[in-house]
Parts: C-alpha cells; structure tokens; sequence
C-alpha cells in the first residue's frame, strides 16, 4: 500500500489502448427509458500526461456524426476511483460508472478517471518511481495536486473537437474540487452532487465529537485551528495520529484553505447542485448553504437518492448494502436531470 494510498484514506468522509463498444442497451439496465436506447457508445481508455506523472481514465463517447457535449466526472473522498468504488467496502458499487453510462444513452460523452494514489493511476505512479528509485511521500501530496490535475483534464477536453460543450460532474469531495476547476479553466457549466457545504475544519469536528473524550476534542480543535493557519502541529496525541500525523498535515493545511460556499459563489457559469434525501453522509441543510452561496444555482432534491447515487430508503442495512452493489441502478431521476441540465449548455 502506498503513502499517497494512505493519505487518500484518511479523510474519506464516512468514509489511448485497446477500445472496447458497449450498447446503450445498458440504459435499461439502469433503470430509465429513454429515446436514444439504439445509439452505440464507444468506451476506451484515455490518459492525461503531468510533470509528476501519467493519470488514467475511461472516455464514454456516444457514436456522433456531430459534436456532442462532454462532461467531466471527479470522484470523491479517499480511495474512490473511476467507477465510484472504494476497497474500504465490501465490493463495488459502480455509481460513477453507471452515470457515465446512463449520461452516454442520452448523447452525452465523458471522462472519469483514477486520481493520483488511486486505481491505475496509483499503481503507475508507484511502478513509475520504483523505476526510478524515488518515494511517493504523502508530504509532497496537496489538495491543490486534485485541482491541477482536473484543470489538465478539462483543458485536454475543451481541445477536443468532438465536444461541443463541457461540464465538470464533482461528487462529494469531487465537488469542491470541481468549483475551483470550472472557475479557472472556464468550463460552460458546474454539477455539484452529494456534496458537503461547510469547510473542513467544521466536517471533521462535526463527526469526531461524538467519539472523543472532552480533552481529545478540545486538542482536535486546536490542531485544526494550527492547520487552518498553515501552521504545523509537531506534539499529536497517539489517538489522533491517524488523522492529524506530521506527514498528513500538509495535504489537511491545502484542503482546508478552501470553503466550498466560497468557491461556488466565484461561479458564472450555469449551476446545479444535486442532493439526495437519504443521503447518510451529507445533509439537505449543506446543499442548501451551497445554493444560498450562489443564488443563480439551481437547486434539485432527489427523493429517495442515496450517497452513492441509489434509490435506498432510510434503514441503515440497506444503506450499507448499497455500497457494495454494482446491481442496483443509479436513481433514474439523476441520469434525467443531468442530461436536461448538460443538453441545454451551449458551448
């Protein structure tokens, strides 16, 4: 396992090469009907060189005599790769997955990919620097690494003739990211699903109160004030360690620096926020700070959506279970709403 695998993990908020064609008969499987269930959609690798390394993702293209809209789909928190799964759960999920597919039977290309100490894009990272004989240092890992990385992607796409318009997807944690790479590379529009709307610091106490004694939290609070001044905190207590480590700090000091009611008020472009109602992880009350934070956005409660993007009532065994299985479709009424939503941006 990695450092930057590690790093990934410990703030999961719980928490070109060989082509391949796949029907959009995949759009029933999902769930939905739509008029487009004939068109064939081309699935591939696709890759995206940086000064620190090659990043590896999946391009989903509907086959088009015209340009067609592209959009690109950030994951979320810890080791979340391109399909939406995390070796933290049981088995796969395959949300982002099946809304790339769903997105494709409505005319809508995208790339999704693995980022830095994740999936592919991880194990060639690794490979790469046993080559060399350097060391992946979580140290040298920042929030601000995610945002590069996807700006590069959205400016690789926004060359692409293909496309006639783009779209940066972020879920969760991918959201955040996703604000601050649609201001800065331009993009013609912004989805933000299942997103936290307060900063960090507020997250992170917020889910630790419950399970520290009075001292530990008052110190949690401490450190976390040190780090949101970018300030290092060199004495953590053992039961803290895994969390706030000398070697973690600098990649929590990065993150923190960004509040996402901020970043999506910077926000032109046309807007949509997506919250789920039996979303375990994030609440109503953060996508409506979002949408009070840019009241151009427009705002869209899916009733009965889950997390990870499935319809899933409210009991706890069935929201776990739904993290681990790859056969329960994506919530129909999301693949409908992002594609209306992406189908009106003109390029």
């Amino acid at each position: 396992m990695t450092k930057y695998f590690l790093l990934t993990a410990i703030v999961m908020l719980i928490t070109l090469g060989d082509m391949s064609i796949a029907s959009a008969q995949s759009s029933v499987q999902n769930g939905f009907l739509n008029n487009r269930t004939t068109e064939t959609v081309i699935t591939q690798p696709i890759s995206l060189e940086t000064p620190t390394g090659t990043l590896y993702g999946t391009l989903a293209l509907p086959q088009s005599r015209s340009r067609v809209p592209v959009v690109l789909i950030i994951a979320g928190s810890g080791p979340t790769d391109r399909d939406g799964n995390s070796p933290v759960f049981k088995g796969p999920n395959n949300s982002l997955k099946l809304l790339a597919e769903g997105l494709a039977a409505h005319g809508i290309a995208s790339v999704r990919y693995d980022k830095r100490g994740i999936g592919e894009t991880g194990k060639a990272m690794q490979l790469a620097a046993e080559k060399t004989k350097t060391v992946l240092r979580e140290e040298d890992l920042s929030f601000e690494n995610f945002i590069d990385d996807a700006v590069r992607w959205g400016k690789q796409l926004r060359a692409d003739r293909r496309f006639s318009s783009l779209t940066v997807i972020g879920h969760s944690e991918g959201s955040l990211i996703g604000m601050v790479v649609a201001q800065r590379m331009g993009a013609n529009a912004f989805v933000s699903i299942a997103a936290a709307g307060r900063p960090l610091q507020e997250i992170i106490l917020d889910q630790v109160k419950s399970q520290l004694t009075p001292d530990l939290l008052k110190t949690t609070e401490h450190i976390l004030n040190q780090l949101a001044a970018g300030k290092t905190v060199q004495s953590v207590p053992n039961d803290l360690n895994m969390l706030f480590r000398p070697s973690a700090q600098p990649f929590l000091i990065s993150w923190l620096r960004y509040d996402p009611t901020k970043e999506i008020s910077k926000l032109s472009m046309p807007v949509l926020i997506v919250q789920g109602t039996t979303d375990m992880q994030v609440r109503l009350a953060d996508a409506k700070r979002l949408a009070d934070g840019n009241p151009s956005a427009k705002l869209l409660l899916i009733e009965g959506m889950n997390h990870v993007l499935k319809t899933v009532p409210n009991e706890q065994d069935k929201q776990v279970a739904s993290y681990s299985d790859p056969s329960l479709p994506v919530t129909p009424d999301l693949i409908s709403a992002l594609s209306r939503f992406v189908n009106e941006i003109r390029g």
